[in-house]
């Protein structure tokens, strides 16, 4: 699940599109504390917004799309409709045509209760989110056999607390808390392994803040240097990557056996997140830098849909299935 942590951006961010249609922000960090943000955000500019030969380039390129069983949607986005009927917003999700979910608590359900009101939808929660933060073995434990119940592939790390909330101990260097995080996640993966499910990590925007004791590094190169390749992937939201000055692109590139799951969450041209399809993000750029290195979800959220997520809903199914790169 995905909330807004901090607020930093340009005045106006159609003032950056340039020519080769991305917006430009600097990347300098605004360090805010432990749970600031990234100074401006970055996005990719309408397509229209490229050259007459780049477009022509890419409608000879459309050979590929989303494939059918890898849609999902982060139910996040459907909190507010699943608290008022639960059956209804399941009822609805399938009739748009979604078999995949990824599930960010059960509303006052327990896990099998949860499993039995997708499951008369025929909706499957192959991924969840996660708390791995403070590791506690038995309490994991206890979410792992919530996980297998669901049928999951994937526990995802939304965003340890002492991030998210400033806990992180004043005594504790902050290379060192993410050093140490990196290992609980190592270890979380490992016993979730056991029950054939493979542990994620989920960006925001803090993760990229230079550290205080350490500017050369961010919490995110902690976690992608000292998680085990073999335990721990990455699930990456591409909106909250382009907020904190990090093309996706390039994280591909430069790390691309490490991610697995996407979060397709687009971007108005203020940087504040919109429905699909919608906004300044382009998609496709990001989805062909991808296309050999096998992600398995692609995942809808709109953290800010409120009642108007059935239509997020809707609108994201439509992208996802006709989106071309």
């Amino acid at each position: 699940m995905c909330t807004h942590y901090g607020d930093g951006r340009p005045a106006n961010l159609r003032e950056l599109v340039s020519r080769r249609g991305f917006l430009k922000a600097g990347a300098a960090a605004a360090v805010l504390g432990t749970a600031g943000t990234v100074g401006a955000p970055t996005a990719i500019a309408a397509p229209s917004s490229a050259p007459r030969e780049q477009r022509s380039q890419r409608s000879q390129r459309n050979q590929h799309r989303v494939p059918r069983d890898a849609v999902s949607i982060q139910l996040y986005t459907m909190r507010d409709l699943m608290d008022a009927d639960l059956d209804a917003t399941f009822a609805g999700l399938a009739a748009i045509g979604y078999r995949k979910v990824e599930q960010a608590g059960f509303h006052g359900r327990t896990a099998r209760e949860f499993k039995a009101a997708l499951d008369a939808h025929r909706l499957h929660a192959t991924s969840g989110h996660h708390s791995t933060y403070p590791y506690e073995e038995s309490r994991w434990r206890k979410m792992i056999e919530d996980a297998y119940l669901l049928g999951q592939r994937y526990m995802v790390e939304p965003l340890p607390a002492f991030i998210a909330t400033g806990l992180a101990s004043p005594l504790v260097p902050p290379s060192l808390a993410w050093g140490r995080y990196a290992e609980d996640l190592n270890k979380a993966a490992e016993q979730a392994r056991i029950f054939g499910i493979e542990v994620g990590y989920h960006n925001h925007n803090p993760e990229f803040l230079p550290l205080p004791d350490d500017p050369s590094r961010t919490g995110y190169d902690i976690l992608l240097a000292e998680t085990d390749p073999d335990l721990v992937h990455f699930e990456l939201d591409i909106h909250w990557a382009w907020r904190a000055g990090q093309d996706p692109v390039e994280l591909l590139q430069a790390h691309p056996t490490r991610f697995r799951q996407f979060h397709v969450k687009d971007m108005d041209e203020n940087g504040d997140i919109t429905a699909p399809g919608t906004g300044v993000i382009d998609f496709a750029r990001v989805f062909q830098a991808a296309t050999d290195l096998g992600i398995a979800e692609y995942t809808i959220e709109q953290d800010n849909a409120g009642q108007n997520a059935m239509e997020t809903a809707r609108l994201g199914f439509d992208l996802l299935s006709t989106i071309r790169w």
